[in-house]
């Protein structure tokens, strides 16, 4: 595969001078760690449908890293080729990317609830070579799928199956072998590894515009923002990290997968979030530090608190994807006794902005943080200019974990000579650097002129008892050229929730009347990416069409 990452070469001697591009690899983390304890646990992969426990020292991690290289060299895969992966929260993964980067082979995550439509795109558009599922998961067949993708796919040449019965099954394959036995084979993978600046992991963007984009890092991108974010949230070698967030999305990855084996500290891999689960697990391996979306903050904190239990060694969760109600901070703080962190990224640059540990409680809910080290962010109206404080306007960011473009999609890159990069969002900053988010560039609501600050007001209803999913969406009118309209999912549908509801409980709040939703739309299913991210422009489809077969 050849890579055009054109965001690299044209920034690395200012981010090496800087010092935030560190020039390593995960290898050479993970060398670091077996020096320095090769007996510490470094990584517990729990399985819930059979409720198994497997666990690797950083002995293990090495060797094992080892024999599925040399499993996958043996495949044929070579530098620069694509191995993709449709894995849940499993040791696999993680071993995986590891065999991966010591033969500088690229690995390329999938969610597990991509179907064909999607995996077709995504395994064409990165030339894929090898593909690793599990043979079943969450009732699903992985691989019938896989394999009848690789009839379609011309690049891709074996598919290896987790669990499977067949020859493809990946212990056979990738872990038995026996290949390890040959010293000199090992001792050939040094001279196969990824160097800090190749491409070490293709990730596509959640869609929530439209066609997926292939995101490309390098492990200098990806290490320039794990460790100042490990630094910020003063996260150490003595603390262990629970990881429920998917490993194929840049949360699970990033600070579930590398930044463990980056701190040498320790992982428990949950593959499917079941919060009874989780509080086990919490409590069994002393978990400290968690980063998940906020229903898993909400799950977590009903259910101890319904429990009368504590998990007294949980000291910090991050909260990323949208807004966090700010009863919420109250509720995990009075329950679990966590400092509640607020962040926002994207997967082109991970984590931009967080608040920190020292901050006050309220500024977890009311912003999304203070840009990391390493970051610039800067407001500006469509001409380019700066906008006042607490205005908003087009966020911009210039960032050392900026990613390397968009696989054969350079046009797309939306950054400029000085690589600033247009995130596409709506921020306001406030006299101290924390920023808010607004919304998409592409979900404002401009009604008559006067645009609608769609994020406040999502947040707004957050607040709301009986109101579990809210997305505030456009609809056409022909005075005031788009109208508001909340699309809400209720908590409890026997409980009905009226529009008048909406506008009397967002008048308590003092918001301007011209930003109240002038509809409201009660569904049962909305859309959202794998992340959990509400893909707006499915729902201003699927509402258009609605009101057009309403009248």
């Amino acid at each position: 595969m050849e890579f055009d990452a054109v965001l690299i070469a044209s920034r690395k001697d200012k981010m090496l001078k800087e010092g935030y591009w560190l020039n390593k690899t995960i290898m050479d983390s993970l060398r670091q760690a077996l020096d320095q304890n090769p007996d510490k646990t470094a990584l517990v992969s729990f399985k819930m449908e059979h409720k198994t426990e497997q666990v690797f020292s950083y002995q293990d991690l090495w060797n094992t890293t080892n024999k599925i290289a040399l499993g996958l060299k043996q495949l044929g895969v070579a530098k620069n080729d694509v191995v993709s992966c449709q894995l849940p929260n499993w040791w696999e993964f993680t071993l995986l990317y590891l065999a991966c980067s010591r033969i500088g082979a690229v690995l390329n995550p999938l969610m597990p609830i991509f179907r064909e439509r999607e995996l077709e795109f995504m395994l064409k558009h990165g030339e894929a070579k090898v593909f690793i599922v599990p043979k079943s998961f969450r009732n699903f067949d992985h691989e019938q799928l896989a394999n009848h993708l690789k009839t379609k796919i011309e690049t891709l040449q074996h598919v290896v199956v987790v669990n499977g019965l067949e020859d493809n099954n990946f212990d056979r394959v990738l872990v038995n072998h026996g290949l390890e036995q040959n010293p000199s084979a090992v001792a050939s993978l040094d001279q196969l590894e990824a160097s800090p600046d190749d491409i070490t992991q293709l990730i596509f963007t959640s869609g929530t515009t439209g066609e997926p984009k292939g995101v490309m890092h390098t492990a200098n991108t990806l290490f320039s923002n794990i460790v100042p974010y490990a630094k910020r949230l003063h996260l150490n070698q003595n603390d262990v990290v629970l990881m429920a967030s998917p490993m194929a999305h840049q949360t699970g990855f990033m600070y579930g997968l590398m930044m463990p084996i980056e701190l040498n500290a320790k992982v428990v891999l949950q593959d499917v979030w079941d919060v009874s689960q989780a509080v086990d697990l919490i409590h069994q391996h002393q978990v400290s530090f968690t980063m998940a979306s906020t229903p898993f903050l909400n799950d977590l904190s009903t259910t101890v608190a319904e429990q009368h239990d504590q998990v007294s060694s949980l000291k910090t969760f991050l909260c990323a994807g949208a807004p966090i109600p700010g009863p919420l901070v109250q509720k995990a703080r009075e329950t679990l006794g966590v400092k509640v962190i607020s962040a926002w990224g994207m997967t082109e640059c991970g984590a931009i902005t967080t608040t920190r540990p020292e901050d006050d409680d309220e500024r977890s809910f009311s912003t999304d943080g203070i840009a990391l080290p390493g970051v610039e962010i800067k407001i500006v109206n469509k001409a380019g200019e700066i906008k006042p404080f607490n205005e908003p306007g087009r966020l911009m960011i210039r960032s050392c974990s900026s990613f390397g473009g968009y696989l054969k999609r350079a046009h797309l890159n939306d950054t400029d000579a000085d690589d600033w990069f247009d995130t596409g969002d709506i921020a306001y900053q406030d006299e101290q650097g924390y920023i808010r988010i607004w919304g998409r560039k592409k979900d404002v609501i401009i009604r008559g002129g006067e645009n609608i600050p769609v994020a406040e007001i999502e947040s707004l209803l957050y607040k709301h008892p009986n109101i579990a999913v809210v997305a505030l969406v456009a609809y056409a009118d022909e005075r005031l050229g788009e109208r508001a309209c909340a699309i809400i999912k209720l908590k409890d549908p026997a409980q009905p929730l009226a529009l008048s509801d909406i506008v009397n409980f967002l008048k308590t709040h003092n918001l301007a009347v011209q930003y109240i939703p002038e509809r409201l739309e009660i569904w049962e299913d909305i859309p959202m990416t794998p992340s959990g991210k509400i893909q707006k422009f499915k729902l201003r489809e699927l509402l258009a069409n609605h009101i057009a077969s309403a009248s």
